[in-house]
């Protein structure tokens, strides 16, 4: 498979992004495709720079984190709550699948 061909381009990210009190220059590479798909977008009026759709990436991309943590301190909780359930609360199998077994004409396996 040949080498991928980079282009090197500045991206300014907008000082209005959440979490940066200031915009910073940084340079970026990106492959062939990536730079053609950004400077056909910025042509079209889709962005305003190629920075643009940069940083909306990294803000998408810490939103999804931040969700992401959200729910796995959801289900550790979950779990959490369900350790300290006493075992007398716990609902038996057998009784709970009966219902639908009958209803569904599926025997019990094993």
């Amino acid at each position: 498979m040949p080498a991928l061909s980079q282009r090197r381009v500045m991206c300014r990210l907008p000082s209005h992004t959440r979490s940066l009190p200031m915009t910073v220059k940084t340079t970026v590479s990106f492959a062939d495709r990536h730079h053609r798909f950004l400077t056909d977008k910025v042509g079209e009026g889709v962005f305003a720079s190629q920075s643009a759709p940069v940083a909306a990436a990294l803000e998408q991309t810490i939103r999804d984190e931040e969700e992401r943590a959200i729910a796995l301190d959801a289900m550790a909780e979950e779990i959490r709550a369900r350790m300290r359930t006493s075992h007398a609360e716990y609902v038996d199998p057998e009784g709970a699948f009966a219902a639908v077994r009958a209803r569904t004409g599926v025997a019990r396996r094993g």
